[in-house]
């Protein structure tokens, strides 16, 4: 089918990505806003709008029999639901097909064995994808567990079956530790995904969180390099990069290879990324789980081979075949993403909605930001704090470094509070620069004051 009308049900710069995305392809675009988003930059910039509901997202944005009706009113060809919301939702998938509406993603059957860690896990190791060492399945007791734990070797990682972004998760370093600490992470993930299944395995120290980017149409799938994110704070990603300088070409291209595999194996059509745990003390790496959507780091990969994911993932979701073989996909360069939240690093990143003051974007060669401010606009409280996401480019790592400490400091957004302050922070410090970090390493860093010593000149 070609998609001619295309519904976003999503809201803030994703939504401004995908219009962007869409109209360049000369697709008519319909963006649905709860009532907190009337004036969003993505209500202004789409060819037409719908109104889904009050401001709280559980009553809009989450309401599957809201959005599909909202699509099926406006004669929608297909849904892009973007990341978060509804954008790893079987049901949705389910519902939009029922309604006769394409889903720009995969099949329902795909999210939902995919989002479902522990099947993800069968499915890597049926598709000889190595994955860390831990329970077959799911497990059903704290005895369970503690046998399990006893196979695989202490310290354990005790993780919720259902969902992600670092819920339930618990580290055990002992039996009776896992013993206090699994009906806690059971209680949690039954609260947050209203399933409370387990399952174990070993906690990898210090490692790196590397991702590879793929896209299918079903039949084919190609990947689209690595990215490196594993400066993390509270297990939320900070700062991305492509590709992921700690590996080398051999181990590059085995970890690429074992995502097409797995991405192949279960027929996945759109975009979607494989997520690795690498051990570079080993020099091994473990597939962890796979996000079936657009991600928010997704311009690092575009930066360094020039392909817009989300136009390609529009095209084979409205039905065409992937237009790039492997071989046409060239890396070039260094590109490294920072998320500019509303928050305010200084003060234990406490969200900080204000109203948008005069706006300096900076602009260049190799500069990217994605966003959906403009002066003037109230940034509504009800929603993620992710005002936009500032993208650079360069031949190599160290410069692209450096050209990211000038965009952040040519970046003004006044009226608000923001995380530019951490982000030029890191880009000063002598581990960062070098490469010397893994996903623990950040928290430490925050709480022994190194942000309050780089913007105080040393002060304390």
């Amino acid at each position: 089918m070609d998609i001619a009308r295309l519904f976003i049900a999503n809201r803030g710069e994703i939504a401004v990505r995908i219009i962007r995305a869409a109209k360049a392809l000369g697709i008519h675009t319909i963006q649905a806003y709860s009532e907190g988003d009337a004036d969003m930059l993505a209500v202004k910039l789409a060819d037409e709008s719908v109104c889904i509901g009050p401001a709280p997202s559980k009553d809009s944005y989450l309401d599957i029999a809201k959005v599909v009706a909202a699509a099926v009113a406006t004669r929608a060809d297909a849904v892009h639901p973007g990341y978060g919301f509804l954008s790893e939702s079987p049901e949705f998938a389910r519902a939009l097909e029922a309604a006769g509406i394409a889903y720009v993603g995969p099949t329902a059957d795909t999210i939902e064995r995919m989002g479902d860690k522990v099947a993800a896990r069968q499915a890597a190791e049926a598709a000889g994808v190595p994955v860390v060492p831990g329970s077959k399945g799911r497990v059903a007791t704290v005895d369970e567990a503690a046998e399990v734990a006893e196979t695989v070797g202490y310290p354990v990682m005790i993780k919720a079956a259902a969902g992600g972004g670092g819920r339930g998760i618990r580290i055990a370093a002992n039996e009776a530790e896992l013993r206090k600490l699994a009906p806690q992470a059971q209680q949690e993930a039954q609260a947050a995904f209203g399933d409370g299944g387990l399952y174990l395995e070993r906690a990898v120290q210090s490692p790196r969180h590397i991702e590879v980017q793929i896209i299918g149409d079903g039949e084919r799938a190609v990947h689209v390099y690595e990215r490196e994110c594993s400066l993390q704070r509270r297990r939320q990603k900070v700062w991305e990069e492509a590709g992921a300088v700690c590996l080398d070409d051999e181990t590059r291209e085995a970890l690429c290879a074992s995502a097409v595999a797995l991405a192949r194996s279960v027929n996945y059509r759109g975009a979607g990324t494989l997520e690795y745990l690498y051990d570079e003390a080993r020099n091994e790496f473990y597939f962890i789980e796979m996000n079936t959507r657009i991600q928010v780091e997704h311009p690092v990969s575009e930066m360094v081979t020039g392909i817009d994911l989300v136009q390609e993932m529009i095209r084979v979701c409205g039905g065409e075949k992937l237009s790039l073989a492997q071989e046409d996909i060239q890396r070039n360069g260094h590109a490294i993403e920072v998320r500019i939240n509303a928050e305010d690093p200084h003060m234990q990143f406490m969200p900080w909605p204000g109203k948008v003051g005069a706006m300096t974007i900076p602009e260049g060669d190799g500069i990217r930001f994605d966003h959906f401010l403009y002066e003037g606009y109230q940034i509504p409280p009800f929603y993620d704090s992710l005002l936009g996401k500032l993208i650079v480019h360069a031949p190599t790592r160290e410069q692209a470094i450096a050209k990211l400490a000038e965009a952040l400091t040519g970046l003004g957004l006044e009226g608000l509070k923001t995380t530019a302050p951490l982000h030029l922070a890191l880009a000063a410090d002598e581990d960062v620069r070098a490469g010397r970090f893994h996903t623990q390493w950040l928290e430490p860093w925050l709480e022994a004051g190194n942000l309050t010593k780089a913007t105080t000149g040393g002060a304390s």
